[in-house]
């Protein structure tokens, strides 16, 4: 799957499924700061698309983006920075949450975490909570640049092993500096997305 058009939509708190019940959707989720703008960014082929922040938690909102006209890339709140009220964690948590409830055009959940750490409690509590809801998943492990070529695919084995109570199937690695690993995230998320049409 090539991307050949992306544009910002639209940024809401609360009424999902009011407003998409025609196209499918690609949700990411992760820790704050893991990458999430810049990998829209890369998969886009915009710079400027998603707003990269060096500050964490910048993403307060449940964000969509309409790829190729057909179906939308939606960017979730950050989650695990400490730096923010209660209350705004509430109002964060409830985002989310009403978001997966809501949404019955979800086809697939990416879950990025840093290649480099080990799977946060929130990245855990975010796998059971698609498992909960029936929600297939990817983990992306990205700034895969960050480590060395030849140790890419065995930090990938070692996230899985981690992960190898709650169904991970599937952990790719990612750089959105280089562009490392894009085609390949592309194809399955295409898999996701139209497999009921090609079984059609």
């Amino acid at each position: 799957m090539r991307i050949t058009s992306a544009k910002f939509i639209k940024s809401l708190t609360k009424d999902y499924a009011e407003f998409n019940s025609d196209l499918p959707e690609v949700a990411l989720v992760g820790k704050s700061n893991v990458g999430k703008s810049s990998l829209i960014n890369m998969l886009t082929n915009q710079n400027k698309l998603a707003k990269v922040s060096k500050t964490p938690g910048k993403t307060k909102l449940v964000n969509y983006f309409l790829l190729n006209g057909n179906f939308y890339l939606v960017d979730l709140p950050g989650y695990g920075f400490a730096n923010v009220s209660k209350e705004e964690l509430g109002q964060w948590d409830a985002r989310m949450g009403g978001y997966f409830e809501q949404s019955p055009m979800l086809k697939v959940v990416l879950i990025l975490i840093d290649i480099r750490r080990e799977p946060t409690e929130h990245d855990i509590a975010m796998i059971e909570y698609a498992n909960y809801f029936g929600i297939p998943y990817i983990v992306v492990a990205t700034k895969a640049d960050k480590v060395a070529k030849s140790k890419r695919k065995n930090e990938c084995n070692r996230i899985k092993r981690l992960l190898k109570d709650y169904h991970c199937e599937t952990v790719l690695h990612i750089s959105s500096e280089d562009k490392l690993g894009k085609d390949e995230l592309l194809e399955v998320i295409e898999g996701y997305l139209f497999a009921e049409e090609e079984e059609a």
